[in-house]
């Protein structure tokens, strides 16, 4: 029995997720060669991981999982893989969308400088934050309790907020 279908389906679901993958390289890599060497080791564990895929669950609740788990690991190593397969070839890009000069534009490229400055998961608490996921949802990707996804949200929020003021006092 060929299995083709089931990997078609499951290129498909990661595609039409992709977002999440973008977000998160955009979060943990300044550069565009980070976020695509980042692109690409998602995609593997998440190709690697598809297996473990529990249908009973939210498809973009495990993707999210998978790919802050290696967004992380990634940054804390800052090993990159030798073994890697091109982007285009598997169907993925990841754009670099450099912001233009208006003040909302610019305020966006601030709130990523300040996310990118936070620990790594606090970093990821934003990400699903700012992805309006519920403290539930939060709770059950990253493994914390509800309680513990509040306080540390609304601490980073704090950081944040001064985080912000201080730049934009420069």
């Amino acid at each position: 029995m060929s299995t083709a279908p089931v990997n078609d389906a499951f290129v498909k679901l990661v595609q039409q997720n992709s977002g999440i993958i973008y977000k998160i390289c955009n979060a943990y890599c300044a550069n565009r060669s980070d976020r695509e060497d980042l692109a690409q080791e998602i995609i593997y564990q998440l190709w690697k991981a598809g297996k473990s895929f529990d249908a009973q669950y939210k498809f973009t609740t495990w993707m999210y999982r998978v790919a802050l788990n290696t967004a992380i690991s990634f940054y804390r190593t800052g090993s990159r893989k030798t073994n890697t397969v091109a982007l285009h070839e598997t169907g993925f890009d990841v754009e670099d969308k450099t912001p233009g000069e208006n003040n909302l534009e610019e305020n966006i490229t601030l709130l990523q400088k300040c996310i990118s400055e936070l620990k790594e998961l606090d970093r990821a608490l934003m990400i699903l934050y700012l992805e309006a996921k519920s403290y539930s949802e939060i709770a059950e990707i990253t493994g914390l309790t509800e309680t513990n996804v509040a306080t540390r949200i609304n601490r980073a929020k704090e950081k944040l907020k001064q985080k912000f003021l201080h730049y934009n006092k420069l």
